[in-house]
């Protein structure tokens, strides 16, 4: 296994050149061991990936993002939960996944232990396995690693969080995100092509290319106008597009208005309207959240209510 991109690492964005071989923390928060928080079947993402089986999550611990309202706190953070898995244990956890007969293998935050995910994906494929490969992603991708992504990987599911910068500073301390995840997901759909195919009863399950995701903030739907006009204007009605409504502030949200409340049902209206008007004919839209089934617990140890218990 080639663990060099961790010494200086420049696997994300913030290219903070760390030697994390040698122990110590990237921006992500983590060194070159790799730690996984939770892994199971996942009924929480879209139909097309969940199915009926669920998808493959395997959540991995740190991220190079520190948006402040990050539903997944618990790991996402500095010291964030998680334990510590050589590559053999990783290979097991994968094919326990497969076994259970999970419809894919999702990689939820992986950039920055992407050379161990790298490794397992080609030795799982020398191996047969035939079931997609998924890339859960921020968005916050360093274009110059997309084609190494997309040798493994059989479809993109990034986020395209911001498309005002000032608001993208104020979040996660980088103006640059939406040039960067622009350029990325352009890159991603020139390797993959769009979601395919795009069934969003989850009947037909999906097998390659890229679904965009974009979480819609309160108090902030200027910003969701502009990414729903970037995203029609660069790439067209056809593009999928899952809209999100599941805003829920968490505690370092709370004391920072305006994200220290749900988002209101006129404000989600608002970006589904919009997304219609543009003509998006792949689009995916939530009921305004009704219960926390999805909203992640990593201290318990089933962190999502709405999945099915673990297996006797």
């Amino acid at each position: 296994m080639d663990l060099s991109s961790y010494t200086p690492c420049r696997l994300c964005p913030r290219q903070c050149a760390t030697d994390r071989l040698a122990g110590v923390p990237g921006v992500c928060g983590e060194t070159a061991e790799l730690r996984i928080a939770s892994y199971g079947p996942h009924m929480g993402e879209e139909p097309c990936f969940s199915g009926t089986r669920g998808s493959g999550a395997i959540f991995f611990s740190g991220c190079p993002c520190h948006c402040f309202f990050c539903q997944n706190w618990q790991i996402s953070n500095a010291h964030g939960k998680g334990d510590a898995f050589s590559p053999d244990e990783f290979h097991r956890l994968a094919l326990g996944l497969i076994e259970l007969g999970v419809h894919n293998l999702n990689f939820v935050t992986p950039d920055h232990f992407w050379p161990h995910i790298e490794a397992l994906c080609a030795r799982l494929r020398d191996e047969g396995v035939k079931i997609p490969f998924l890339f859960n992603s921020s968005g916050y991708q360093l274009p110059s690693m997309i084609s190494r992504y997309a040798a493994q990987m059989d479809i993109f599911l990034p986020d395209f969080k911001f498309a005002d910068p000032v608001l993208a500073r104020l979040v996660m301390r980088d103006e640059r995100y939406p040039e960067i995840a622009l350029e990325s997901l352009r890159l991603m759909v020139a390797e993959k092509g769009f979601l395919e195919p795009f069934d969003p009863t989850g009947t037909d399950l999906a097998q390659r290319g890229v679904l965009v995701r974009h979480l819609v903030l309160p108090e902030s739907i200027e910003n969701t106008l502009r990414v729903l006009d970037l995203l029609r204007e660069e790439f067209g009605r056809w593009l999928p597009l899952s809209l999100m409504s599941q805003y829920t502030p968490i505690p370092a949200a709370q004391s920072r208005p305006p994200f220290d409340r749900h988002l209101s049902a006129a404000e989600y209206q608002t970006a589904v309207d919009h997304a219609q008007e543009l003509g998006f004919e792949n689009l995916l839209i939530q009921p305004l959240a009704a219960t926390d089934d999805f909203l992640p617990d990593f201290e318990k140890p089933r962190p999502f209510r709405g999945n099915p218990p673990p297996e006797p």
